[in-house]
């Protein structure tokens, strides 16, 4: 959209010519269902009087502009979303009359009718920046200010910002207005707006530096699945912890927690009104896995309060700031103050390892990026900045000391709070509390991109002892970078308990500073080769790690015999990065899951990997052999539901894979069975979520019938009609397909979360029939998709709609030539491109898994 990509020299130059005194925001929520009439008074400074400037407002029908007193004619300054401001003043006030567009896209101010009961709600969501969506701003983190929003609602409506919330004033025909006090100072994208029909709680926090209000909102739809006391319970524990950790008291006034519907993000640090997505209040059950991630959401967004909301990076360079220490952070706080004691252990089973399949993306990128506009801000909100970031910092938290980090951000803290920063600040005062030099560390993992693979490489004498141990480091051609590592090199051997039973448990271990492409192991001459070697053992690192023929054997067989957890998950995914580089065939990485995850006590690891199973089989495995491997995979899963314990999270975890694994007609069957009640498990409740995970698996054969009608009907609710979009768009018909893709990925007025219902299930492994249209047509799309649908929905389409179920040489040709000559927006050609390097990387796993079959 033309004049809305503002550049980092544009919001340099802004910022040295002003400062923004104060924002008053007036909102009409009751001008209609489309629209909503804003107001915004801004008085700023200019340090040039005479200079000229632009303030942003987008998509907005303008009716009102005065600078100084002075009426501007809309017609001529409002253009391509700015509004020109010449012939400024030392003292400016500028007001702007409008009326602005609700969202369905959840950017700006989203507003939701509840299908359940008609019921409306509305929520902000101003990050990155969106703010300019709903009021007049300055949109750029380092212009803070104090915010006065004052809201004009239905009476009986909760009205939810930044500051306390006030007793709203009566002014007839059924509305009130809230008028609420100044905010603290703060930055535009994390000023918030929540209003409609929210149920309301409220609890405190007794703190030694005070109470803080807390208060929970949801849907009058979701009131029986609002856990409050365990929602509480969280809340304090992170306010206990942080405010210890940080030794800087809560800086704002109260705490809001607000779960809201149709939400395009996991969650949003708006100062003292966080927003989270409501599918965290879930209506079936789910597994500890949900339950510990939903945890670290919570911790992540109170973490922002301090890193983000009081001290806030000067421009989106340093996004990595707010987000890679807010992730290192609440797993940090996960560990010391909540129940999730292991959730490091669950981090390397899950999150990390989406940072490094991001990190071996050809659009990677440093964690401190090159944020040169508001476009490259968007698309790099990914794993690099939150689950590379982390570990790396997991990583200099382990080489400076905890305390000494602490003690740096302590003083970070003190020294830059309510305004703005850049990483050198931060620098230095970690360098200061440590005493290390970390300029060169920040070159090495902050500024170059890509992950390196640490491989063991040793021989042996005839006794089996090592007569030499190197530990190799390569790095990817594109991004070379060899580095500093730290790590552990642990050894197992069997061990027999009082039952005799063997288990795998570390018999020695060593830590050592890998440096070069090889760094000799002195320590290990000598030593006995173990049945498992493992390198990054205790997961200090951040690399790819390799395991030798004897280990991977091991794994194989008998990786549920090691006792710790975490060395099981450093174990899974040493083989999944092996398998996904085509360096272990997809089939027996498949039969390493099947062979011991019915044993997996990680709640990630026995929610994760399945999922890492399922893409091995139909994505990675040679399709001459594909079929064979898929009835392998769906009887392997039928057998670990019987094993499984009645109502465990295994028995949850292999019944909704095997829904998605079903393939064979006494799998339909099942299926089948256990929604009509002719089959039922022992502890299986048949809720409403597994209900659509089985009528999903039906779907996506063909088999559902009228059943997503029937169930819809029943679940007349805005999961129900999500979960049916999608079983719809999994069918494997000509028809189903296009009203999918019309819904989906051409009608721009599609609910956001529908649309990624749609999109998520429209690419089906064993489709290409029906799916072989859809390659030319989703590079036509491709060129334009980010106009016509905005940042958030093309990113969804383009991500998850590219056609990776007919991957073949073929069809990398065809991207090939379409990238050769498209003018897409940069952003589009990014998808575009990792759609084609999965693509590439399934080809190659393919052709070894195929010389696995005929060597085997």
């Amino acid at each position: 959209m033309p004049g809305t990509n503002l550049t980092r020299e544009e919001a340099q130059t802004r910022a040295r010519l002003l400062d923004v005194d104060s924002y008053t925001i007036e909102l009409d929520l009751t001008t209609s269902e489309k629209t909503f009439a804003s107001t915004t008074t801004i008085a700023f400074r200019a340090s040039q009087p005479g200079a000229s400037t632009f303030a942003d407002l987008v998509g907005a029908t303008v009716h009102e502009i005065t600078l100084n007193g002075v009426a501007l004619d809309p017609a001529t300054a409002y253009a391509d979303h700015r509004i020109q401001l010449d012939d400024l003043l030392a003292d400016n006030v500028l007001v702007v009359r409008a009326d602005c567009t609700y969202s369905h896209s959840g950017e700006g101010l989203h507003r939701f009718v509840d299908p359940a009961d008609d019921r409306v709600y509305m929520y902000s969501q101003f990050e990155v920046p969106d703010a300019r969506r709903v009021y007049t701003t300055f949109e750029q983190p380092d212009l803070k200010s104090v915010f006065t929003f004052k809201v004009t609602a239905p009476e009986d409506w909760k009205v939810v910002s930044n500051a306390p919330t006030p007793t709203p004033e009566p002014i007839g025909d059924g509305k009130a207005r809230w008028i609420f006090p100044p905010t603290k100072k703060m930055s535009t994208y994390v000023t918030a707006l929540v209003a409609g029909e929210y149920h309301e709680v409220q609890d405190v926090y007794e703190g030694k530096h005070g109470t803080i209000p807390l208060g929970h909102y949801c849907r009058q739809s979701l009131v029986q699945f609002l856990d409050r006391d365990e929602l509480v319970k969280m809340t304090r524990q992170g306010f206990a912890f942080f405010e210890d950790a940080f030794a800087y008291p809560y800086p704002f006034e109260k705490y809001d927690q607000l779960y809201v519907p149709e939400y395009n993000m996991g969650a949003m640090e708006n100062a003292g009104c966080v927003t989270l997505r409501d599918e965290y209040l879930p209506r079936s059950r789910q597994p500890r896995s949900f339950y510990e991630f939903r945890c670290s959401v919570i911790l992540h967004e109170m973490a922002h309060m301090w890193f983000g909301d009081l001290v806030t990076m000067k421009w989106w360079d340093d996004l990595w700031l707010n987000e890679s220490f807010a992730e290192w952070a609440c797993y940090h706080a996960a560990v010391e103050a909540t129940e999730f004691t292991e959730s490091w252990t669950g981090f390397t089973n899950a999150r990390k390892q989406t940072g490094y399949r991001q990190d071996q993306m050809p659009s990677t990128h440093p964690i401190a990026a090159d944020n040169y506009d508001l476009q490259a801000v968007e698309v790099n909100f990914d794993m690099i900045t939150y689950a590379k970031g982390a570990a790396v910092l997991k990583q200099l938290v382990a080489w400076v000391g905890l305390e000494p980090f602490l003690a740096g951000l302590r003083q970070y803290f003190q020294d830059f709070a309510y305004s703005n920063s850049e990483f050198t600040d931060l620098l230095l005062a970690l360098e200061k509390a440590s005493g290390r030099e970390l300029q060169g560390w920040a070159q090495e993992w902050l500024q170059t991109a890509g992950v390196n693979t640490l491989t063991p490489e040793f021989e042996l004498d005839a006794d089996g002892n090592f007569t030499s141990f190197t530990v190799v480091q390569t790095a990817d051609p594109e991004w070379p970078t060899i580095r500093r590592h730290r790590i552990g090199i642990g050894l197992y051997d069997e061990q027999a308990d009082e039952d005799m039973r063997g288990h795998l448990l570390r018999t020695s271990s060593i830590e050592i500073d890998v440096t070069g492409e090889r760094t000799e192991v002195p320590e290990l001459v000598g030593t006995r080769q173990p049945e498992l070697l493992l390198l990054n053992d205790a997961d200090l690192a951040y690399a790819k790690i390799r395991l030798d023929e004897r280990s991977l054997k091991v794994a194989i067989n008998d990786l549920s015999r090691i006792d710790d957890s975490l060395t099981r998950a450093l174990v899974w995914g040493a083989a999944w990065d092996m398998t996904r580089d085509a360096e272990m065939s997809a089939t027996d990485f498949v039969h390493l899951v099947l062979a011991n995850i019915g044993q997996e006590t990680d709640a990630w690891g026995i929610s994760r990997i399945p999922v890492y199973a399922a893409q091995a089989v139909n994505s990675l495995s040679s399709p001459a052999h594909r079929p064979a491997l898929q009835e392998q995979w769906q009887r392997g899963l039928r057998q670990l539901l019987e094993d499984a314990e009645p109502g465990s999270d295994q028995q949850l975890t292999f019944m909704r894979s095997y829904a998605s694994a079903a393939v064979t007609e006494e799998a339909i069957a099942d299926l089948e069975g256990l929604l009509d009640g002719t089959l039922t498990f022992e502890g299986l409740a048949m809720d409403q979520d597994l209900r659509w995970a089985l009528i999903s698996g039906l779907a996506r054969l063909g088999r559902a019938g009228d059943r997503i009608d029937v169930e819809l009907a029943a679940d007349n609710t805005i999961s129900g009609k999500e979960h049916a979009a999608a079983a719809r768009a999994a069918q494997p018909t000509a028809e189903a397909k296009a009203e999918a893709w019309e819904t989906a990925f051409v009608r721009a007025d599609t609910p956001n979360e529908t649309q990624r219902s749609i999109v998520l299930a429209f690419q089906v492994h064993d489709q290409q029939a029906v799916l072989a249209p859809y390659v030319d047509k989703y590079l036509e799309a491709a060129e334009t998709l980010w106009e016509h649908l905005g940042t958030h929905r093309a990113s969804v389409a383009l991500n998850f709609g590219f056609p990776r179920p007919l991957a073949s040489p073929e069809l990398l040709d065809r991207v090939d030539a379409w990238l050769a000559q498209t003018t897409a927006n940069p952003a589009a050609v990014r998808y575009v491109k990792e759609g084609r390097a999965d693509v590439a990387r399934y080809l190659a796993a393919q052709a070894r898994d195929a010389e696995r079959a005929v060597t085997a």
